[in-house]
């Protein structure tokens, strides 16, 4: 519920793939890691926060575009051997996560979002960026985002 994950009817477990809400143009990744959705026509049930994130949480769907993130050489049935996340920064104020995501999008990181992370028995919002699947646009995100920020952010290698 509070992680950018999906259900999906077809594809295969896991997958990323990339929402739009067409509504307002707000997008994001997430993995699929469940079957559905089992209600109507729908093509994709939405974790909370993924849902959060494209602001369907109100109305409670919407028309989205979603694409499957496939790197180039991978069969689509596996992850890539190595995938990739950059940790922007932990904050325990949502509201300052959603600022910094907010600011690394208006700067072109459209891969930007956050997430609830447990530490210490405390709800912190973590900002990444991510997936990356590819050692050089690591290194250039890296860049990137130090330039931005003006410090390093964290790799994370999941």
């Amino acid at each position: 519920m509070y992680l950018m994950t999906a259900a999906h009817k077809t594809l295969p477990l896991p997958t990323y793939v990339s929402v739009t809400n067409l509504n307002n143009g707000r997008k994001i990744i997430v993995r699929v890691n469940d079957r559905g959705p089992f209600v109507g026509n729908r093509i994709i049930d939405l974790s909370y926060t993924a849902a959060l994130e494209l602001d369907l949480v109100r109305p409670g769907t919407g028309p989205v575009l979603v694409e499957s993130i496939t790197p180039k050489g991978v069969v689509p049935t596996s992850l890539p051997q190595a995938t990739y996340f950059l940790s922007a920064g932990v904050f325990s104020d949502q509201s300052n996560a959603r600022n910094l995501r907010d600011n690394l999008r208006k700067n072109g990181i459209g891969a930007a979002h956050f997430r609830p992370k447990q530490v210490s028995g405390q709800t912190m919002y973590q900002v990444v960026v991510g997936p990356i699947t590819s050692n050089s646009e690591v290194e250039k995100m890296i860049e990137q985002l130090t330039r931005l920020l003006s410090e390093k952010p964290v790799l994370i290698q999941q």
